[in-house]
């Protein structure tokens, strides 16, 4: 079984890229709404709450980990070390695989994320590791805006005010390096019609498949866990998978 974890509903738009490829595997999801945004807290707070997303899915029977929120990607060294043991291979995040993806492009390169995806320095460092260097915007706002609800002209209002002194004509590419920004790429493309927008989501799905694919055959079964009841997130799944058949428990 694979797990797979983020704040909320930012997460489903890999679990979607996933499913795609490996329409056969077991998968858990865990959304945890309650501490929901993690872009604004702390590297303690994160280490913590990813500590524990990660023994939640290992307890209720995951193998293999994805953690589909770019904002942990630091703490997670840290947190799989205080967990039950989690071979390197088993573990998947997001950072990574969306460099790898860059790495023969000549594209300029500008990347969008929450504050502490930004801060942490890691998309950068991972860009620099293949001699590129990427310019960053940080949304403070947006992540739990999406989570919670806000309608497309606030959303909108946030990435304009986001990216008011930014010239865009100056890159070729601009990453969401949220998960939870996908949900709202029309909007982007919206505020940015020139730039190619870019979803992580597909780089870190193939990478799941062509490292975890092989032994993932299972029922298809889907099971989310919730940390706090959400209308948005059941409609959200409810809008992404029409007519599927899984389950959604708040624990």
């Amino acid at each position: 079984m694979i797990g797979i974890f983020d704040s909320g509903s930012g997460g489903l738009t890999v679990l979607k890229e996933i499913r795609k490829r490996l329409p056969k595997a077991d998968i858990l999801y865990f959304g945890d709404i309650k501490n929901a945004p993690y872009g604004s807290k702390t590297k303690d707070e994160l280490v913590a709450l990813t500590a524990g997303a990660i023994e939640l899915l290992q307890k209720r029977g995951a193998k293999k980990i994805v953690s589909a929120c770019n904002s942990v990607s630091a703490a997670l060294v840290v947190s799989s070390n205080q967990t039950r043991v989690l071979a390197p291979e088993n573990l998947i995040e997001m950072i990574e695989p969306t460099a790898s993806y860059f790495k023969d492009s000549v594209d300029r390169i500008l990347l969008t994320a929450t504050p502490a995806t930004i801060n942490s320095g890691i998309y950068q460092n991972a860009f620099e590791a293949i001699g590129k260097e990427i310019e960053t915007v940080a949304i403070p706002d947006l992540a739990g805006a999406i989570e919670f609800g806000a309608t497309d002209a606030e959303v909108e209002q946030i990435i304009r005010e986001a990216f008011a002194a930014v010239d865009t004509s100056a890159f070729d590419t601009l990453i969401l390096g949220c998960t939870h920004y996908p949900l709202v790429k029309d909007v982007f493309e919206k505020v940015m019609p020139t730039i190619k927008i870019v979803d992580p989501a597909l780089a870190v799905a193939s990478r799941v498949a062509e490292r975890m694919g092989a032994s993932e055959v299972g029922a298809d079964t889907t099971t989310f866990l919730i940390s706090k009841e959400s209308e948005s997130f059941r409609d959200r799944v409810a809008q992404l998978w029409p007519g599927a058949a899984y389950t959604i428990e708040v624990i």
